[in-house]
Parts: C-alpha cells; sequence; structure tokens
C-alpha cells in the first residue's frame, strides 16, 4: 500500500512538472514571437546583460505562476 501511494504521489509530481516546463516553453516561444528584435543575438552577440537579466526574473516569475497554479 505505502508503494503504491508513494508511485503515484511519484507518477503526479513528474505529470506536473513535465505540464509546468510545456507551459514555460510555449511562453518563452510566445515571447520570442512577440519581440521585435533577436533574442540570440541581443544575448550572445551585443552582451546585453540587462536583458538577461529581464528575461531571467520573467523565467523566474512564470515558473513561481505555474508552481502555484500546479500545487493549488
Amino acid at each position: 500500500m505505502f508503494t503504491n501511494q508513494l508511485l503515484h504521489q511519484l507518477l503526479v509530481a513528474a505529470l506536473f512538472s513535465v505540464l509546468g516546463l510545456l507551459i514555460l516553453g510555449l511562453v518563452w516561444l510566445v515571447l520570442v514571437k512577440v519581440l521585435p528584435f533577436s533574442l540570440r543575438k541581443e544575448m550572445e552577440d551585443d552582451q546585453n546583460v540587462a536583458l538577461g537579466i529581464v528575461l531571467g526574473s520573467l523565467i523566474l516569475g512564470i515558473s513561481i505562476i505555474i508552481a502555484a497554479a500546479i500545487h493549488g
């Protein structure tokens, strides 16, 4: 009984993790399409640190929202 409950919880956690990653990836794709400039060029070629910080903050914020939505 304990192993069945543990396996069920692990399966649910894995499912929600994959779902959260898919949603985060979808948000990233929308962001790439919406922005009028190339994220890769700005961060890699132009060494735009400010853009990297803003995008990192955006990803963290969206991740927290997704985690809260999944947690209930």
